[in-house]
């Protein structure tokens, strides 16, 4: 894989605003310095370093932004690189479907993914899994957590980034469940002749 990234650095008038001492790491020198490193760490060759200052999240013309789509695009860089969610987008949503067995809801994987994502925006945001209750705009500080069950779905998870005008969305479907058997096996393997200690699916893939 050839890992070229693209690294998009942003900084609103909003932040602008509110920062002090202790917030010096939101500029956008250090946003830089601190994604050149993680590159050069993880041996990611950088493509392009694009900047939007003085623009909101929530601008949906951000030049820096709008390049790094396109780069996307056209095919040109393999990973987006930023500091945090918020430097990429507003609205986080994720949407799990399984079949019409599956007792729980919402599934431990959105939990999971809704923890991974609230944990790199320093715990500020609360889950919301029922809108129909309250009758209100959605509060910018939220992640939209919705469950679907029919049929014989093995599993799906869609995690939606949402900003005017537009939407990313990052999807994974499971249409049979050999492939977490598979991924046992796989996991059984690594671990075999390994000393006792605390490993994850991360050390069995090794991006």
């Amino acid at each position: 894989m050839r890992n070229l990234t693209d690294i998009y650095v942003r900084l609103s008038d909003e932040d602008r605003d509110k920062r002090c001492k202790q917030d010096e790491s939101e500029s956008i020198q250090n946003q830089k310095s601190m994604l050149i490193n993680y590159c050069i760490e993880q041996g990611w060759q950088i493509h392009n370093i694009l900047c939007d200052e003085d623009y909101s999240g929530a601008d949906r013309d951000r030049p820096a932004f709008n390049q790094m789509l396109k780069d996307c695009e056209e095919g040109k860089v393999d990973i987006v690189l930023c500091k945090t969610q918020s430097r990429f987008s507003r609205d986080m949503e994720i949407v799990e479907k399984h079949h019409n067995q599956k007792l729980d809801a919402p599934s431990g994987t959105a939990i999971a993914l809704a923890d991974s994502m609230n944990e790199a925006m320093d715990e500020a945001y609360h889950y919301v899994y029922d809108r129909s209750q309250e009758r209100k705009k959605r509060d910018t500080k939220e992640i939209g957590i919705s469950a679907v069950r029919g049929g014989t779905i093995v599993g799906e998870h869609e995690v939606l980034f949402a900003g005017t005008d537009e939407v990313i969305e990052f999807k994974h479907t499971a249409y049979s469940k050999t492939i977490f058997g598979k991924g046992a096996v796989e996991a059984a393997k690594f671990l075999a002749g390994k000393p006792a200690g605390l490993y994850d699916m991360s050390d069995v893939i090794q991006f």
